[in-house]
C-alpha cells in the first residue's frame, strides 16, 4: 500500500480546509485508513480512522464535531474534511494503513504499517 497525503496549507482560524490521501495498491475493504497530526515539539496523536469499505468511523474525542473522515472510493482517495480550525490544529497530518488488526487499535500509530509523507496545516490567529 502507498499513501501519498496533499492538500495541506495556511488557513484562518475559522476557517475549514480538506486534505486528502491517495492510495494504492493492494487494498482490501477491512484495513483501516487512519490520520494522525504532530505539532511541532509534541507527540504525534490520532486524530481519525475509516474503513476502507467506507462503513465505519472512530474519531478522537477532542476532534469529534469538527472532523470528518470519508472514502472516495472511485478515487481511491480518503478525505479529512477540518471545519471551525484553530491554531491548536496546526500541525503535519499524516494518514496511515493498518492492515492486520481492524478496530481493535485504530487510535494506536504503531500498529499502523504503511505511512504517507503528511501534509502541513497551518492554522493562523
Amino acid at each position: 500500500v502507498q499513501l501519498q497525503a496533499s492538500g495541506g496549507g495556511l488557513v484562518q482560524a475559522g476557517g475549514s480546509l480538506r486534505i486528502s490521501c491517495a492510495a494504492s495498491g493492494r487494498i482490501n475493504s477491512n484495513y483501516v485508513m487512519g490520520w494522525f497530526r504532530q505539532a511541532p515539539g509534541k507527540e504525534r496523536e490520532f486524530v481519525a480512522a475509516i474503513n476502507w469499505g467506507g462503513s465505519t468511523t472512530r474519531y478522537a474525542n477532542s476532534l469529534k464535531g469538527r472532523f470528518t473522515v470519508s472514502r472516495d472510493s472511485a478515487e481511491n482517495t480518503i478525505y479529512l474534511q477540518m471545519n471551525s480550525l484553530r491554531p491548536e490544529d496546526t500541525a503535519v497530518y499524516y494518514c496511515a494503513a493498518e492492515t492486520r488488526s481492524g478496530f481493535s487499535y485504530y487510535s494506536v500509530g504503531e500498529y499502523y504499517d504503511h505511512w504517507g509523507q503528511g501534509t502541513l496545516v497551518t492554522v493562523s490567529s
